[in-house]
């Protein structure tokens, strides 16, 4: 992916192309070394991380391919609000900061984030950053059952994990006394910082090879350009003010009203997203913070209006994002939000409506939105306690002016599904059905992507919990512009209905059944 040329340069340009790409296989490999190294399956299978490197002022200069937009978006931001705790210069060599603050960083007290500085003559050139999601940090778990913020978990402040080198003995006990599996977690905490190590490695050879003695005026150069190209895109369309909505439906049969406007300002280049009118919070844990929410709504922007230009501070810095206090889109502590996911993967769905009337060419019908989640636990036959880390199922993707919709598909997030051998790897669990629902996606021009059944069990004669996160059980994924709806999701144990987003307790010989939504249809059939 090259960078655009908005304005004159110091940087040779190929010397320029050079450097970016150089970085971008920075992050990559920083990605790939995590992803070999983590015990998480979520992780290491399904890539639920982000990795990035941000300059000495915190600003995100280039993000690893793979990942999460929530986590990715997220991380942009919260690297910052890490420094501002501890500013560049006072950080001591050998030291790496840590946190899972949820109103700072991604939303829930799963997602970890770790942040390695890489050092230069004598002083911090770049930070490597990495969230992903841990299998357990005690608490209520992958649910959305949790109170607050503190019954879901241990909370990380902002602190360091390693001081000149040394584990930071007191943080380390205080993390690994507070979880059910204490030695995936430290495995878990080196594998990030461990790849945050590879990327410093790759980006002092690069700084050799470039006689760089820091990565400030590069970072100046990428970023200017990237706000550059990105203003004059949105300079391209005309101001005005779009609005949309969207309804989610919950396993307990509540709703979600989300709400949005697109403001344009052609004159500044900008775009202002405003989600007043969408609902209050929740009393589930499936709250977002803003971060999240931003996360999200950028990059629905960026991929319907300017997908080709790289996604950086420079980037983002063009799109504005007003969220009430206190809503659902907006979450202030202590309100819970471990499952923030259902809601925060459901905006572009909103969102994507607004763009419609923008683009219409490029626009999209309603999918199933987020990914389900599932995390079982419980105890083998010897007693022995087992627990899954999250595996998660994808319903059908919406149609396109020229495509049909992705089935079974992750979007809006990426996130790839476990294979069902390692989840059966991992615990007791036994599938009996993996495959595409057959007619789920909506009729149109162009069909909506299907979605898919999954059964399983768990094989054991004591009681087990499973905490499961579904949507869009009543209200279908819709179609656009004369597309038909998809099917709804399903929800069921031993055939009869879930009505709760709560954790449930099962049996032996228990069936659960998940039926995914399918996507919209575009445009008039025949």
């Amino acid at each position: 992916m090259t960078i655009a040329e908005p304005v004159a340069s110091d940087f040779d340009p190929v010397e320029l192309e050079i450097l970016w790409q150089s970085l971008i296989s920075t992050v990559n490999e920083q990605a790939r070394a995590l992803q070999r190294a983590a015990f998480s399956p979520i992780v290491r299978e399904a890539g639920d991380l982000a990795n990035a490197v941000f300059d000495r002022r915190g600003r995100m200069v280039a993000q690893a391919v793979t990942g999460t937009p929530g986590h990715i978006n997220s991380l942009a931001i919260g690297a910052a609000k890490m420094l501002e705790e501890y500013p560049i210069d006072t950080l001591e060599l050998g030291d790496v900061l840590i946190t899972n603050d949820p109103y700072k960083t991604a939303g829930q007290l799963l997602d970890v984030t770790v942040l390695v500085p890489a050092w230069r003559n004598g002083q911090v050139i770049a930070l490597f950053g990495s969230t992903i999601h841990h299998t357990d940090v005690g608490g209520y778990g992958i649910g959305a059952g949790g109170r607050d913020v503190f019954e879901e978990g241990l909370w990380i402040p902002i602190c360091k994990l390693m001081k000149q080198g040394e584990r930071n003995d007191d943080v380390w006990r205080f993390i690994l006394s507070n979880v059910r599996q204490p030695d995936h977690m430290a495995g878990d905490l080196h594998a990030q910082m461990a790849s945050g190590q590879v990327g410093a490695q790759r980006l002092t050879t690069l700084c050799d090879s470039f006689d760089l003695d820091d990565i400030e005026a590069l970072s100046d150069e990428i970023i200017d350009r990237s706000e550059a190209a990105t203003r004059a895109s949105f300079r391209s369309l005309s101001s005005g003010r779009y609005d949309a909505s969207a309804v989610l439906d919950l396993a307990d049969g509540s709703l979600i009203d989300i709400v949005c406007s697109v403001q344009i300002d052609s004159d500044k280049g900008e775009i202002t997203v405003d989600y007043e009118g969408t609902s209050d919070a929740s009393p589930w844990g499936i709250n977002v913070v803003k971060n999240y929410t931003h996360a999200y709504t950028t990059f629905t922007v960026r991929s319907c209006l300017n997908p080709d230009i790289p996604n950086n501070h420079g980037s983002l810095a063009p799109i504005n994002v007003v969220a009430p206090e206190g809503s659902i889109v907006n979450a202030i502590s202590p309100q819970p939000g471990t499952a923030r996911h259902v809601v925060g993967m459901f905006l572009p769905n909103a969102l994507l409506k607004a763009l419609a009337q923008i683009k219409p060419a490029d626009a999209m019908a309603e999918g199933s939105g987020a990914v389900w989640t599932m995390q079982v636990n419980g105890n083998h036959d010897d007693g022995s306690p087992f627990i899954t880390a999250m595996f998660t199922y994808a319903g059908g993707v919406g149609a396109r002016a020229t495509k049909a919709g992705l089935n079974a598909c992750s979007y809006p997030t990426g996130v790839s599904a476990v294979p069902i051998e390692v989840v059966e790897a991992s615990a007791p669990i036994r599938f009996n059905e993996k495959s595409l629902r057959t007619g789920s996606g909506g009729a149109g021009k162009q069909t909506g992507g299907l979605g898919q059944t999954i059964e399983f069990t768990v094989d054991t004669d004591k009681p087990w919990q499973l905490n499961a996160v579904t949507s869009r059980l009543s209200h279908p994924p819709e179609g656009i512009f004369g597309g038909e709806a998809g099917a709804a999701g399903a929800f069921s144990v031993n055939g009869k209905p879930v009505k709760t987003q709560a954790r449930i307790s099962l049996n032996k010989d228990d069936v659960v059944r998940l039926d995914l939504p399918g996507g919209g249809g575009y445009g008039t059939a025949g």
